[in-house]
C-alpha cells in the first residue's frame, strides 16, 4: 500500500498524485513538489489516502515541503514577471511577423523555464523568435501551440447559459463531443446555438447524453405505427422525451383524432440507438468545423 495526495497546479486543471511522506498535508494547502517541468507549487485537492501499489503510476514523486510565506511571495513575483514577459513576446512576434496569437506566458516556480502558449491556424516556424526570447530572458524558453478549447480554458468567460465556462471552473479534461449528441437531444443544429465561446460544440452536450439516449430508446419514432392501451392503432405524431409521452393520430368513429398517451400505454417495436446520425450536405458543411474529438488538455503537462 502507498500513501498519496492529489495536487492541482491550475484552476480546473488535472489532479496529479504525489507521495506526502511524513508531511502533515491537508486539502487546501499549498505544497512544493517536483514535476517533469521542474519544481512547482500546487494546491492539495484531496486528503492523503492509501492505495494499492499497482494503482500508482510510477515513479511517484514526493512532496518536497509545505509552501512557506517566501514561496507564496515567489509565486506572486512570477505572476508579475509573466505580465512583462507577455508584453515583450508580443513585440517579438510582431517584429518577426508571425501569424500566431499569444495566449499566456508562464514561469515555472524555480524560474528555470518560461513557457508561452499560443494558437495558430497551422505550423509556425518560431526558431528565430525563441532565440530572441532566450537572449532577453536568459532562461529556457518553450513555445507551445494549443487549441481553441485550451485557449478558452485559460482565458475563461461567460457561456450562453449566463454562468462561468465549465472548462474554466471544473472540467479537468475535455470530453469528446459530437453532432450525434445534439441530434439525440433534439436541439437545433444551428451552429450559433450549439457552439460555445471557443467555437466548438458545447462541452455540456455531454452532460445529459446518456439520459437522453436511454429515454429516446424507450420511445417510438415520429411516423411509427403503435397500438394503444384502449385497442386503437395509430401513427405517432410527436413525442415528449422528458415527459415520456406520445401523441398518436388515431381513427375514432371514422374521424382522425390526436390523443396523448404515456409510453407504457403503447405497444411498439423499441427503436435502436443510432450510432450514426444522417445530416444533409448543408448541415455537414456548417457543422463540420464544430465537432471536436476532445482528449487531454495540452496546457496540462505530465507532472
Amino acid at each position: 500500500m502507498t500513501k498519496v495526495v492529489g495536487v492541482r497546479f491550475r484552476s480546473a486543471g488535472k489532479i496529479y498524485y504525489f507521495g506526502p511522506g511524513n508531511l502533515d498535508v491537508h486539502a487546501g494547502m499549498h505544497v512544493i513538489v517536483e514535476t517533469a517541468r521542474g519544481v512547482e507549487m500546487g494546491t492539495v485537492m484531496t486528503e492523503p489516502k492509501v492505495v494499492p501499489e499497482d494503482e500508482v503510476i510510477a515513479p511517484l514523486k514526493p512532496v518536497i515541503r509545505i509552501a512557506t510565506e517566501a514561496d507564496e511571495k515567489t509565486v506572486e513575483r512570477n505572476r508579475e514577471k509573466e505580465k512583462e514577459a507577455f508584453r515583450i513576446c508580443l513585440e517579438k512576434i510582431a517584429k518577426h511577423k508571425l501569424e500566431m496569437k499569444l495566449v499566456e506566458a508562464e514561469y515555472t516556480f524555480d524560474n528555470n523555464k518560461l513557457l508561452f502558449y499560443f494558437t495558430a491556424d497551422g505550423r509556425i516556424d518560431f526558431r528565430e523568435l525563441v532565440k530572441d526570447l532566450a537572449a532577453v530572458f536568459r532562461t529556457r524558453i518553450e513555445l507551445r501551440q494549443i487549441g481553441v478549447r485550451d485557449e478558452t480554458k485559460i482565458m475563461g468567460g461567460i457561456g450562453i447559459c449566463g454562468r462561468e465556462l465549465c472548462c474554466n471552473t471544473y472540467l479537468a479534461e475535455f470530453a469528446p463531443v459530437s453532432i450525434k449528441m445534439a441530434k439525440e437531444q433534439n436541439l437545433s443544429l444551428n451552429p450559433t446555438k450549439i457552439s460555445g465561446v471557443c467555437g466548438r460544440l458545447m462541452c455540456c452536450l455531454k452532460n445529459e447524453e446518456e439520459t437522453y439516449e436511454y429515454l429516446n430508446s424507450r420511445l417510438p419514432n415520429n411516423g411509427d405505427y403503435v397500438t394503444t392501451s384502449d385497442g386503437l392503432k395509430g401513427q405517432v405524431s410527436s413525442v415528449n422525451v422528458l415527459r415520456q409521452t406520445v401523441k398518436v393520430l388515431v381513427d375514432v368513429d371514422d374521424e382522425k383524432e390526436i390523443r396523448e398517451y404515456r409510453v407504457d400505454e403503447l405497444r411498439f417495436k423499441p427503436r435502436r440507438r443510432k450510432e450514426n446520425v444522417k445530416l444533409s450536405a448543408q448541415e455537414l458543411k456548417e457543422l463540420s468545423a464544430l465537432e471536436d474529438k476532445g482528449g487531454k488538455s495540452r496546457i496540462d503537462d505530465a507532472k
